[in-house]
């Protein structure tokens, strides 16, 4: 029987294939109970890009002293930085990697944010 975590990589598996033929960046999540991460990385030589997370100490003050990361409040937040910074490094389409979490929650807070901040997957 797999485990949870062995259950969501190999969910992310196939559309990290897909995502691979595509030859676009791609715009990975990653999620755990306290943060929230998202990077830019590039389709050809898998290069990052860009990153935005919680665990930042810019973020970390812009969500309050708490800290609180694992919300979906900070989650737009994360998605409208690392918007921001892909489009500085000159990247306006990517592709949508959610690493085998559900769209649903913080991962979808994280994804309206980047499309509102100007990015195209």
């Amino acid at each position: 029987m797999l485990t949870k975590k062995q259950q969501r990589l190999r969910r992310s598996r196939q559309t990290r294939i897909r995502i691979a033929t595509q030859g676009v960046a791609r715009l990975t999540v990653n999620r755990t109970n306290l943060h929230i991460y998202a990077s830019v990385i590039s389709g050809d030589g898998g290069k990052v890009l860009a990153s935005a997370s919680t665990a930042e100490a810019e973020v970390r003050a812009a969500l309050g002293g708490s800290g609180k990361g694992g919300n979906a409040a900070a989650a737009q937040l994360i998605g409208k930085r690392v918007a921001e910074k892909a489009k500085a490094a000159g990247v306006d389409k990517v592709a949508f990697d959610r690493a085998g979490f559900a769209y649903h929650g913080r991962v979808k807070a994280l994804a309206d944010a980047a499309r509102e901040a100007g990015l195209q997957f």
